[in-house]
């Protein structure tokens, strides 16, 4: 199926009330016959403008009191403590109860490196394509520590 036909369901989706997480997103969106994976969701999700609340991800409104997740440089020079690279795959060590909003910047930056994340509470997995791409954004991530 399109994108714009996939995009206008996740709004619909959406419309109907905010969605707790990608995963719900990702079954509810099974159920309407799109078979769509974690990157390319949250792409349609920057794209789309949707804004992760306490709540679930919702519609952008001017008028909401909850704040947007900080720039992914702030989040990863205020809680990243380190990096460590493993074939295709990163290991980033944050502070404690720190590695979920790390993890949902690094998603919603869709960048090509990244094919998803897994947090935990001090420790985000991240999976790229390559060992060429782990590496590319290793150095990426290191330099946003300073």
């Amino acid at each position: 199926m399109s994108k714009p036909a996939r995009q206008k369901a996740i709004l619909e989706l959406v419309r109907q009330g905010p969605v707790a997480s990608q995963d719900d997103l990702q079954k509810d969106l099974g159920r309407r016959g799109f078979r769509v994976g974690q990157a390319t969701l949250s792409r349609d999700i920057h794209d789309l403008g949707l804004v992760k609340t306490s709540r679930g991800y919702a519609l952008s409104s001017g008028e909401s009191s909850e704040p947007t997740l900080p720039s992914v440089a702030r989040l990863v020079g205020e809680f990243v403590l380190n990096v460590r690279p493993a074939q295709n795959l990163l290991v980033v060590k944050t502070t404690v109860g720190s590695a979920q909003p790390v993890a949902a910047a690094l998603d919603g930056e869709s960048w090509k490196e990244v094919v998803g994340t897994i947090a935990g509470d001090d420790a985000v997995l991240i999976v790229s394509p390559d060992k060429k791409s782990a590496k590319r954004l290793a150095v990426r991530i290191q330099e946003m520590l300073g």
